[in-house]
């Protein structure tokens, strides 16, 4: 079976749909156009926003273009999944930069990057060779090893057996270091833990076979993470292959589904609140 991180879209079509979305969102997220009333199609036609002097186009977005010009590998979310995300940081691109991280490695992270070109991004992989593979040809991308405790085929055991673990239970949740709850990353890069994410994007690790690490871990992290948010605002979590069973019953346990604001193909977006944000009378010792 073709590892999920090789997929290509050979139709012409498609190619050329995706290239244009990514065109058209780099240039729009780049000249910080307002307007939602405008075309897309506008853009890709060489109009460009009065600010264009002071906010051109970054390098990365310029490498994104001609590497999406120039290869028949093109990202694996359809347009309409890709049109969640790149709204959020479109909306919150206005106010500041965003912090974002991506749970995966691929062919779409270019795109990813380039989207955010003036916020920090930052991608997860499980696979150290697959890392150097990709920055082979995108160097400039940020990326890091992660080390997985789990298998899929211990998803539906570590879901009953969290809750008599205090260190994976609110209020007392947490990463670093909590060597105690199987869920919690507890060896990430200081960044992930000292830095505040306004978007998690959960495409990885793999899931589809029983040896593989599940992305049982990924979510319940970026619960956590979502959680300890001190910042004002929500962080927005975009969950792929919901299709899925394990990612399906594990994002309603700790994403929840009040917090879920849209699905669109395989992709749902919850907004989660922190814990701080949260009225008092809303705590409780769960996620959800």
């Amino acid at each position: 079976m073709m590892n999920k991180r090789h997929r290509l879209l050979e139709k012409p079509w498609c190619l050329r749909l995706a290239l244009a979305g990514l065109i058209a969102g780099v240039l729009f997220i780049s000249s910080h156009v307002g307007n939602s009333d405008r075309s897309l199609l506008c853009y890709l036609a060489g109009e460009r926003d009065s600010r264009r002097a002071e906010s051109s186009e970054t390098p990365i977005q310029l490498t994104a273009i001609l590497h999406y010009a120039t290869s028949r590998r093109v990202p694996q979310q359809s347009v309409a999944e890709i049109t969640v995300s790149f709204d959020v940081l479109q909306s919150l691109s206005s106010s500041s930069s965003s912090n974002f991280l991506i749970f995966g490695l691929g062919f779409d992270s270019l795109m990813w990057s380039s989207l955010n070109a003036h916020g920090e991004t930052l991608f997860l992989e499980e696979d150290p060779k697959w890392v150097q593979t990709v920055l082979k040809d995108a160097p400039t991308l940020r990326a890091n090893t992660v080390r997985y405790r789990t298998h899929l085929s211990e998803a539906d055991d570590l879901l009953t057996a969290y809750r008599s673990v205090p260190e994976c239970m609110p209020p007392k949740a947490y990463l670093r270091g909590n060597d105690r709850c199987k869920l919690a990353l507890s060896d990430l890069p200081d960044e992930v833990y000292d830095k505040e994410w306004d978007l998690i994007m959960i495409d990885a690790p793999r899931g589809y076979f029983p040896e593989a690490p599940g992305r049982m871990a990924a979510i319940f992290s970026a619960a956590v993470m979502a959680r300890a948010r001190m910042r004002p605002g929500v962080t927005h979590v975009f969950l792929h292959d919901v299709d899925r069973r394990v990612e399906k019953v594990y994002a309603e346990e700790f994403l929840c589904p009040k917090y879920r604001v849209s699905a669109v193909g395989r992709l749902w977006h919850f907004e989660i609140p922190s814990a701080a944000n949260l009225s008092r009378g809303s705590h409780s010792t769960g996620f959800c």
